[in-house]
Order: C-alpha cells, then sequence, then structure tokens
C-alpha cells in the first residue's frame, strides 16, 4: 500500500544508525520520518508538533524507556489518538507485550527490522490512522450541521411562536375594534332615535301650545311647560350620560392609593337629599385601600349607590348594605396570565324590586334598559360606565338578582395596579 506524501512518523531510538535505517527504509514510500535519539527528546518534540499518524517507539533506551514514554505521551490528550509501534531486539513474555498493548500500543516490531514487513505494518496503521481521522472529522462536520439545524428549529419555533403572538394580537384587536364598532353602533342609534325623541315632543308641545294661545284652553298650557320641561330634562340627563361615557374612554388621570371609605362617605354627602328623600338606610363595613383613579371609582359608586335607591320598592325604604372581602387572584386574570396577587370584592346589595338574573350581562350594554324611561327615570348608561371604569383598573363587575328580592353589584378590584 502506498502512503500520502503528507503523513508524518515519528521515529525514536537511542542508536542513530537504526534511526537512519528506518528513515531509508520509509522515505522511499513518501513518508515524512522526524527523528528523535531519546524518550524526553520524543516529547519536547510532540509539545511543539501534534500532527504524526504514527510513532515507531524503540523499547529500550537509557534513562526513558520506550514504555515510560509512551505512558507520558498518553497523558497528553491531543496525543491519544496517535497510534505506537514498538521496535524491540528482545522477546518478551505474554506480560510485558500485554503490558504495551494496555498502554496503547498497537503492534511490536523486532530487530534486526526487516525493511518489508515494516513497510507494511507502517501502511496498515497509516491507513488506518488516516481513515480514523477522516471518521473524526466527518463527525465534527455532522455535529457542526446537527448544531445548526437545531440553531434554525430553535429560531423557527421562535419565529412560529411571535406569529402566534402576532395572531393573538391580532384577534384580540379585532375583537376590540368588534366591540367599538358596536358600541358605535348603539351611539348611532341614541342619536337617531332616543336623542331626537325628546327633541320631538319639546316641538310637539311647543305647536300644540301655540295652536291653544288665544283660545279658551289656555288651562292646558302648564300641563304642556311641564312636559316640554320633562323632556329637556331627559334630555340633558342623556347629553351628560354621553359626555361621562366617552370620558372614561379617554381618561389620563393617574392612579392613586386611595381610602375606598373616603370616597364612599363623598358620594353619599353628594346623594344626601335622594337619600333623605327615599329615607334610605345606608350600612357600611369597613372598605380596603386601593390603587385607583379616585374620580371614576367616585362615579362606579355614585352610579351603584344611585341605582338601589332608584330601583327600590315603591312601599318599601331602600335599605343598603356596602361590604368587602379580600381574595386570591381571580380566575380569569390566571387564565389571561396576568400577575395579580391580591384582590377585593365589593359588594352592594340592596332589597329593591331587582331583575331577572337572565339580564345579569344585558345591564351592562350601554343603552339597555330593563324598564322604560317612563317608569323609572335614567339613560341606561349608568351601567356600561360602572363596567368600564372597572375594567379600566383591570378587575370585574358582575349583578346577581331576582325579581323582587333585591339585587347585588359585585365590583371585583386588584389591590395594586
Amino acid at each position: 500500500m502506498t502512503a500520502l506524501p503528507a503523513v508524518k512518523i515519528l521515529a525514536v531510538d537511542d542508536r542513530e544508525d537504526n534511526l537512519l535505517s528506518i528513515e531509508t527504509i520509509l522515505e522511499k514510500e513518501g513518508y515524512t520520518v522526524i527523528k528523535a535519539n531519546s524518550g524526553r527528546a520524543a516529547l519536547k518534540l510532540l509539545l511543539r508538533e501534534h500532527d504524526f499518524s504514527l510513532i515507531l517507539m524503540d523499547v529500550q533506551m537509557p534513562q526513558m524507556n520506550g514504555l515510560e514514554t509512551a505512558t507520558l505521551i498518553y497523558e497528553r490528550e491531543r496525543l491519544k489518538h496517535i497510534p505506537i509501534i514498538f521496535i524491540t531486539a528482545h522477546r518478551y513474555g505474554d506480560d510485558l507485550m500485554f503490558r504495551g498493548f494496555k498502554m496503547g500500543g498497537v503492534d511490536y516490531i523486532h530487530k534486526p527490522i526487516d525493511a518489508a514487513l515494516l513497510r507494511f505494518k507502517v501502511s496498515v496503521f497509516v491507513e488506518l490512522f488516516q481513515k480514523t481521522n477522516e471518521l473524526v472529522i466527518q463527525e465534527e462536520k455532522l455535529k457542526a450541521i446537527n448544531q445548526t439545524l437545531e440553531s434554525e428549529i430553535a429560531e423557527r419555533r421562535l419565529s412560529e411562536n411571535r406569529i402566534k403572538l402576532l395572531n393573538q394580537q391580532l384577534i384580540n384587536s379585532n375583537a376590540e375594534l368588534k366591540a367599538t364598532n358596536e358600541e358605535l353602533d348603539r351611539f348611532a342609534f341614541v342619536a337617531s332615535h332616543d336623542l331626537q325623541e325628546p327633541l320631538r315632543k319639546i316641538l310637539l308641545f311647543n305647536d300644540l301650545i301655540s295652536q291653544k294661545l288665544g283660545t279658551a284652553e289656555e288651562n292646558f298650557i302648564a300641563e304642556y311647560l311641564e312636559k316640554i320641561s320633562y323632556s329637556t330634562r331627559r334630555m340633558k340627563m342623556l347629553v351628560n350620560d354621553l359626555l361621562k361615557y366617552s370620558r372614561n374612554t379617554q381618561s389620563t388621570e393617574d392612579f392613586e392609593c386611595v381610602d375606598m371609605n373616603t370616597l364612599l362617605n363623598e358620594v353619599i354627602t353628594d346623594l344626601e337629599m335622594d337619600i333623605k328623600k327615599t329615607n334610605a338606610v345606608i350600612r357600611i363595613k369597613t372598605l380596603p385601600e386601593l390603587l385607583v383613579l379616585p374620580t371614576q371609582i367616585r362615579q362606579l359608586f355614585q352610579n351603584l349607590l344611585s341605582n338601589s335607591i332608584k330601583f327600590s320598592k315603591p312601599d318599601n325604604a331602600p335599605e343598603i348594605d356596602i361590604f368587602s372581602e379580600r381574595i386570591p387572584s381571580e380566575p380569569e386574570y390566571l387564565s389571561k396570565n396576568i400577575s395579580r396577587n391580591v384582590f377585593h370584592r365589593i359588594y352592594f346589595r340592596d332589597n329593591g324590586i331587582g331583575f331577572d338574573s337572565k339580564y345579569s350581562e344585558d345591564i351592562f350594554t350601554v343603552f339597555k334598559r330593563l324598564h322604560g324611561h317612563h317608569e323609572i327615570e335614567g339613560t341606561g348608561i349608568g351601567l356600561s360606565i360602572c363596567k368600564k371604569i372597572v375594567e379600566r383598573h383591570r378587575g370585574t363587575i358582575m349583578a346577581e338578582s331576582e325579581p323582587g328580592k333585591g339585587a347585588t353589584f359585585v365590583v371585583t378590584l386588584p389591590e395594586r395596579e
């Protein structure tokens, strides 16, 4: 077998004539032979160069023999892959031969060296070494390719996750847009119907007054004027509530840590006339301190209290209980991966006329009313404002009721926004 010219072989022997003999035999085959006349010299060479394909090592050398030298060579990780053929002038027993193989030697050649046998054994181990190196190089290439593929897969997964996130954001944006469009539709309905209805009545009664002026029926004027006044007041309420609803959407106030008891007492003071008029009884238990938008929470409390007073039974004075409880994170927030540690539920419970539980969601829809405005005065915007305020605070609002058995509104707010 013919070796490649680039193959380097290290020959180690304390006798110069033996080194010259090995060099002469192997150089004819195109090998590059590097010579060392002792074990120490071989180790020095291997510290500088480690690209040898094979080491030919004399066993019997002064100071450091071939087996000792081989042991020191194989202690270095970079040199463990180089095969060693031991050259000896003696016939060793099996124990010594086994020791040589155990430390990493691959074969023995006996002196005097047979040139043909040396060439043959060297070519076999050089070819084996080269193929092993090729396998190592191929393995490294495969590892690099595998690492590249893993990186590409990781990037692809990251891209897929980003796409999923973007899709979810798009879905959420579409849902918000749909909700906004629905609100705009309801605004359009109000603009075309509810807001125009008081105006139509004002015009109607104004025409009737004009017709009655100068006739014997002038006694009806006071009645018509009262109806005009009622329609005007209702128109004013609608416009004011619409403005509140719109401003709530665009509010940029800073959140503050506020005692809910203080806000509630301010609301009760504002509603003092309605409370006295209806003989309402309001019982309050200590409420928590929360991080909120004070103006909006004050409006929330006012709307809920006004509702409880407004929807009381005709023959019963309103009784309203307000209390709270501290709870862990709300399940609906956990499902959205929103971190919340502590929540507080604030209850508004009354003894009013109540409503059918099947309407517990509808009542928070803007302009949705369960009673005609002739029965109970209002615009149908108050509870939708409450819902928007609570959502602005990352909370929830719900209602529980039965006809004739009062209603309970439950507001859940995080302790810290």
